[in-house]
């Protein structure tokens, strides 16, 4: 996807007040994974922000299912993997074990999906994209956590063990396909999609989006806030974020080292 062409340079577009809009937020994770209370707390920090600066703020769901919208994210991400990595090794001439486990099970599963499974997914793109474009009748924008959990410290996002186990076994007996015919596909996703539940929406249905740092957690780490909008919404959401941050100021403002 690209984005609109714009009627003005976006600075200039960023410069402008915008108008009132209508806004709906959800916090739960669509795909059905926890959400830590500050992130929730973050955007009704937010949405409160936006009642003050004059815009209509309500609870909303978007009418997407998201957890198939994942499935089909996962299907398009391994499916590329295993392109990524073909290309690679062509490249290259490298081995297929000098690639890092996870993508190289990523890359696994990639290649055991059937075309016509491949093709289906992304022809539900269409079907996600339509009934965002409903939402859209009815808000300017949808607010989510950006993040469904406060920034993870190093080492937190690592592949469980059991993950790492079961993922050797299936590329030893080149089981991948098996793989793809279970929950744990799904399982997998629940795993790495927990931290990002909410941005896969925006980037399967091409629609512009920003995240906005307007909250901090008590540690002292910035939390951000998503604002999905309509096709062709830039200059929207360019202006809402210069309205923000005239509201409340975060230019200058870091995290404790």
């Amino acid at each position: 996807f690209g984005p609109a062409i714009p009627d003005a340079q976006y600075a200039e577009l960023a410069r402008r007040p915008p108008e009132r809009l209508r806004i709906g937020y959800a916090t739960a994770s669509p795909i059905g994974t926890d959400v830590s209370p500050e992130a929730v707390a973050a955007v009704e920090d937010a949405a409160a922000l936006l009642r003050d600066l004059g815009h209509e703020v309500e609870e909303a769901r978007t009418g997407v299912d998201e957890r198939q919208l994942a499935r089909d994210f996962l299907t398009m991400w391994f499916a590329s993997m295993a392109a990524e990595v073909d290309h690679v090794r062509q490249a290259t001439g490298c081995a297929e074990d000098q690639f890092e486990l996870d993508t190289r099970i990523m890359a696994a599963v990639g290649r055991a999906t059937p075309a016509p499974t491949y093709v289906a997914s992304h022809n539900r793109w269409n079907e996600h994209s339509h009934r965002l474009a409903l939402f859209h009748e009815t808000y300017d924008l949808l607010l989510t956590p950006t993040l469904a959990h406060p920034p993870a410290r190093i080492g937190q996002m690592a592949t469980p063990a059991w993950m790492e186990t079961a993922s050797r076994v299936l590329l030893a007996v080149r089981g991948a396909g098996l793989l793809a015919k279970t929950d744990l596909v799904d399982r997998i996703a629940d795993d790495n999609l927990r931290w990002t539940p909410y941005t896969q929406l925006a980037n399967i249905t091409g629609r512009p989006a920003m995240s906005v740092p307007t909250y901090w957690t008590k540690g002292g780490l910035p939390l951000g806030v998503q604002f999905v909008g309509g096709l062709g919404s830039e200059g929207q959401l360019l202006a809402l974020a210069a309205q923000m941050e005239e509201a409340r100021p975060w230019f200058d403002k870091a995290p404790p080292l």
